[in-house]
């Protein structure tokens, strides 16, 4: 697992041991950045249920302002901090070890792009989702990018918030979201 491009790219990214988490496959990560391109510089993203981090490293290798990376996980915090380290990106960065829906619920912070990959088999990303939509936590034009199974449907969200395209490979989807 690397950063595909920007000012980290090529740094080798470290990954979490054993199963319990599923890290964003390089094609689809190649994907999800392809899709959001222009809409990455300058922002403030949101990495929920972050893993390894790589999702939100490689905003931030492609020139977003600043990250926050939430995971419940000790030990998924512990590699998030090592890839912050290891791709100079710490200064960036707030780490937060914490349950998802227990940050969105205190978070204060507006973000422009945020990235949803929780646990597949859960309720979690909708419960995320509509969690983001009742506080308002994206800015103006911001994007949800949410990674699931083919096979689920997610819900449409309340104004401002509009459902947008979804993208398959293979078993996987991504769906967008935007506020207007």
């Amino acid at each position: 697992m690397r950063v595909i491009t920007g000012t980290a790219r090529g740094r080798k990214l470290r990954d979490l041991p054993g199963l319990d988490t599923r890290p964003t496959t390089d094609k689809v990560k190649e994907s999800i950045f392809n899709i959001v391109q222009f809409d990455v510089e300058g922002r403030k993203v949101l990495d929920l249920f972050a893993g390894t981090g790589q999702l939100g490293i490689e905003a931030l290798s492609r020139g977003a302002e600043k990250c926050a990376f939430v995971d419940q996980s000790r030990a998924a915090a512990k590699v998030v901090a090592e890839n912050l380290e290891t791709t100079g990106f710490s200064n960036a960065a707030r780490l937060v070890q914490a349950d998802a829906l227990s940050f969105l619920s205190s978070c204060r912070e507006r973000f422009g792009l945020a990235f949803l990959d929780p646990p597949y088999d859960t309720e979690l990303l909708e419960k995320a989702l509509f969690r983001m939509a009742e506080i308002d936590i994206m800015t103006e034009n911001g994007i949800i990018v949410c990674e699931s199974r083919a096979e689920k449907v997610l819900p449409d969200l309340p104004a401002p918030y509009e459902k947008g395209r979804e993208y398959r490979y293979g078993k996987i989807k991504l769906t967008l979201y935007v506020r207007k």
